[in-house]
């Protein structure tokens, strides 16, 4: 691969209570994970997977840069 990162959107979903990520520069992935870190975890078996199965040439490393995103709100106390 080259040396530009590929970029990989993650945010929260409160409701489910999951984060969610996808890719414009990874065909085909969506997944989810409990933590950022778990996520992580599983981005680096998916990407050179889904790579290669959009026909990607998949040799070295494969850099990507996970941009997490997450809105909350809190109450002051009382």
């Amino acid at each position: 691969m080259n040396d530009k990162p590929l970029y990989v959107h993650a945010e929260w979903d409160a409701e489910a209570r999951v984060w969610f990520a996808t890719s414009n520069d990874v065909p085909g992935l969506a997944t989810e994970a409990d933590t950022v870190e778990a996520l992580v975890a599983k981005l680096e078996t998916m990407i050179p997977e889904l790579l290669a199965a959009n026909g990607a040439a998949v040799e070295g490393d494969i850099s990507f840069e996970l941009l997490a995103r997450r809105f909350d709100h809190v109450r002051p106390a009382a």
